[in-house]
């Protein structure tokens, strides 16, 4: 039994001061009264309620009573979603009521009419079907005459009187009854009944008995009610205030708009207005963003320059006109001249200035850009962002780059709404403004270093504009028109490849940048940072020299990195040492030469003072090579054993698959261990602890598998691992050496190191190809298939 949708209830209104006797004496109710459970109103004496009764038992009750006494007892249910209550389900405390009027629907429902009676405890519940029934206890109110009673009577009288005032919700009707009713009972029922409290708070007020604790209970609500009501009333007359202040000055500048005009003064704003409409006539625009323009100018001449939406319009419009929309710069595709440019600034790379040619090649047989983006992966140094110079240098474009690292928000790329204040386009719109050309080279730098949050992730908002088949119509937010972004050239460059969302890395081609060698490092040196330096600081050739023995010292002993920008710092503080011995000497010295000898005095003591590999004079200690975003890298092994119970410790911050790779290499040293000639009888007795230097850095993969089989063969079978050794691969429980990643920074950096010789899988020599001619005539290596083929080579005989 629900209510109708009707938010206030009619009341019984009395007249002077006595209520309307009801129709029906308490003394004639009988013993028993069907009850009616409500799902979601309380009933109060003297309130005329409308009802909809839906459920079969409802219907059945009354049609019943309609028949006969035409009184029920309606009682608020403890949960409204129960369609057919048991007398668990229902509160102990309801209302006596009389069925008025009942209508019957066609969707087999009826609506009824009832009027609250009396106060009815239920005492005991005698028929469970077709409907509930149960025996009662009238519950009159307890009446007292007081001082405190007819106070607080009238302090809610007073209160209600201005609810009524402020709501205009509540009927006329209301206002009379409340005016009429002088009882406290009543009133305080009228007032339970009408006021917006919550079914708890109705169901409270029925149990009470008490005319006083109810007024109690009532007075708060009224107060707190009548707060809410003078605050929206405040509200409503501000927002009303704020409108018609609104309209007024509309009316005021039209009317001064209009003296302008009679006067032939013109529009403030005409002069603007009149230069941005030539603007549109004279820009090359296409034919969409020129009538959206148009659109956008009508608006802006309907404006007031002092309206907050009139900067909004004309930014927007300054935006749309400045944009290059068609305009772009010529191709130079002559490949021979890019061949030049790219070997004049840039050393080595061979591979990757065949592609970049390649790629070249092509954009001149197809006279356009529909192809894959091309992702310079490489560490850092290795000349990844000036090679997409070149190329713009090349293509005789204009070039710009985009920083990506730590970009976090999506509108960093697809640019902000109008509707936020200081809105602008995303930085690739902004770029393009910026340059002035729509086919321009654009680098997007460090894209492996896109980060994501609660604004979106730049990522996603990549892909669209990365992706050649979609790019054309490519919408920024702020713009809100399609820009063709299909003829710029994008380059993106990355340290690794791992970071990066897999769907933006299917839309790009790598091209990997290894680590320089030593030789290419001195090339570089020689042709490009040395004559740099020397210009930055203000020198000259001819007053300092930098001869390659020293150049080679600084690249042995004073640089350990992939690339060459520790070499170009170091290179730049010798030019400062000299700009300052040339000035104190004020230019009378003879020419400034850096000896070999000399770079301890300039450059302090060497972070790297031998290239040689270190000397093992114990066992258990094994050279690894690993692969990080910056290159290559030399890790040790160091193994030792103590007293304990055969457990294995590992530390040095290692990965799962590290940890895993260390019990895999101790597994098959213990079932293998007959054949590698170990002694295993007292092997429960000591615990093994294998140990990575550097702890502090956190080191996972499976390439030091091999490694650590070697450190632990050494401990056991007491035989030193060579010092000019290093290895790589990774091992399986079968004693399988498999293949890796990486070789070709690994092999580098053990070069670095001063290793001579590498162990790792046969399943690598393809990847031993891929390593420069000059780094394969100084190293050997030894491929291997089992794990004790590498022992045999790493260890030293006895």
């Amino acid at each position: 039994m629900s209510a109708p949708d009707t938010e206030f209830v009619s009341i019984l209104g009395t007249s002077g001061g006595n209520e309307m006797p009801p129709r029906i004496s308490s003394r004639s109710l009988p013993e028993a009264l069907p009850i009616l459970g409500l799902s979601d109103i309380v009933i109060f004496p003297g309130a005329v309620v409308p009802l909809l009764v839906e459920t079969p038992a409802s219907l059945k009750l009354v049609d019943d009573v309609v028949g006969g006494a035409r009184l029920i007892g309606a009682v608020l249910q403890r949960r409204p979603e129960v369609p057919e209550p048991t007398p668990e389900d229902l509160h102990s405390v309801g209302c006596v009521v009389r069925v008025a009027k009942m209508v019957k629907a066609p969707d087999n429902t009826a609506r009824i009419l009832v009027e609250g009676l009396w106060r009815i405890h239920v005492s005991e519940y005698v028929g469970a079907t077709p409907y509930l029934t149960a025996k009662f206890e009238l519950m009159r109110d307890e009446r007292e005459d007081s001082i405190e009673l007819s106070a607080m009577m009238r302090n809610a009288q007073t209160q209600f009187q201005d609810i009524i005032r402020l709501s205009p919700a509540l009927s006329e009707q209301i206002k009379v009854a409340a005016l009429n009713t002088e009882d406290p009972g009543h009133f305080a029922d009228l007032i339970a009944a009408n006021l917006n409290l919550s079914l708890e708070d109705r169901q409270r007020l029925l149990e009470t008995s008490s005319v006083r604790e109810r007024l109690q209970r009532l007075l708060p609500m009224l107060n707190r009610e009548l707060e809410v009501l003078a605050l929206s009333s405040k509200i409503q007359s501000d927002v009303a205030s704020s409108i018609s202040k609104t309209q007024r000055d509309f009316f005021l500048r039209e009317q001064m708009r209009a003296i302008q005009r009679e006067l032939g003064e013109g529009e403030p704003n005409a002069a603007e207005i009149k230069s941005l409409r030539e603007k549109i006539e004279q820009v090359p625009l296409p034919p969409e963003v020129k009538k959206i323009a148009g659109q956008e100018l009508e608006r802006l001449q309907q404006m007031q320059p002092s309206a907050a939406e009139y900067t909004v319009s004309r930014n927007y419009l300054d935006w749309i006109l400045n944009l290059p929309w068609l305009k772009e710069t010529e191709d130079k595709l002559d490949l021979t001249v890019a061949e030049k440019i790219l070997n004049e600034q840039h050393y080595g790379l061979a591979k990757v200035k065949t592609r970049l040619l390649e790629f070249l090649a092509v954009i001149k047989r197809r006279k356009q850009i529909k192809g894959p983006i091309l992702c310079l992966v490489g560490p850092p140094g290795v000349g990844k962002t000036s090679l997409g110079k070149s190329v713009a240098d090349a293509l005789g474009r204009k070039f710009a780059r985009i920083a990506l690292g730590g970009m976090r928000d999506e509108a960093e790329i697809r640019g902000h709404r109008r509707t936020y204040v200081g809105a602008l386009p995303g930085r690739i719109i902004q770029t393009l403004r910026r340059i002035e050309s729509r086919n321009p080279v654009l680098m997007l730098d460090e894209i492996d270093k896109v980060g994501s949050d609660f604004r979106g992730d730049p990522s996603s908002a990549l892909l669209e504009v990365l992706d050649p088949a979609q790019n054309s119509n490519f919408t920024d937010h702020y713009l809100d028109l399609p820009f063709d972004l299909s003829r710029v050239l994008f380059l993106t460059t990355a340290n690794w490849l791992e970071p990066i969302h897999p769907a933006l890395r299917d839309r790009l081609e790598v091209i990997e940048l290894p680590s320089y060698t030593e030789s290419e490092k001195l090339e570089i040196a020689r042709r490009y940072l040395v004559p740099r330096q020397l210009d930055e600081h203000g020198l000259k050739p001819a007053e300092v020299a930098i001869p390659d023995d020293t150049l080679r010292r600084v690249i042995h002993e004073y640089t350990r990195e992939a690339g060459v920008r520790q070499l170009e710092r170091n290179i730049a503080a010798l030019a400062r040492k000299a700009a300052r011995k040339l000035v104190s000497r004020n230019g009378h010295a003879s020419k400034l030469t850096f000896e070999p000898k000399s770079l301890t005095t300039f450059l302090g003591h060497a972070p790297f003072i031998s290239e040689s590999a270190e000397k093992f004079n114990e066992f258990g200690i094994a050279t690894g090579l690993a692969w990080t975003p910056v290159g290559g890298e030399v890790l040790f092994v160091e193994v030792t054993r103590m007293p304990g119970k055969g457990q294995l410790l590992l530390t040095g911050s290692l990965g799962e698959v590290m940890k895993e790779s260390a019990q895999t290499a101790l597994s098959y040293l213990r079932s293998q261990g007959e054949k590698l000639g170990l002694d295993l009888n007292d092997f429960s007795k000591y615990d093994l602890h294998v140990h990575v230097p550097a702890g502090a850095t956190p080191k996972d993969g499976p390439s030091a598998g091999v490694t650590i089989a070697v450190a632990l063969a050494s401990l056991l079978l007491k035989r030193r691992v060579r010092s000019d050794l290093a290895m790589t691969g990774e091992i399986s429980l079968r004693g399988r050496v498999m293949r890796v990643g990486g070789v070709k920074e690994k092999v580098l950096a053990a070069m670095r190191f001063g290793v001579g010789h590498v162990i790792m899988s046969e399943q690598n020599k393809s990847d031993w190809m891929e390593v420069p001619a000059e780094v394969r005539k100084k190293m050997k290596v030894h491929f291997v298939r089992e794990i004790s083929q590498a022992i045999k080579v790493a260890l030293e005989t006895k």
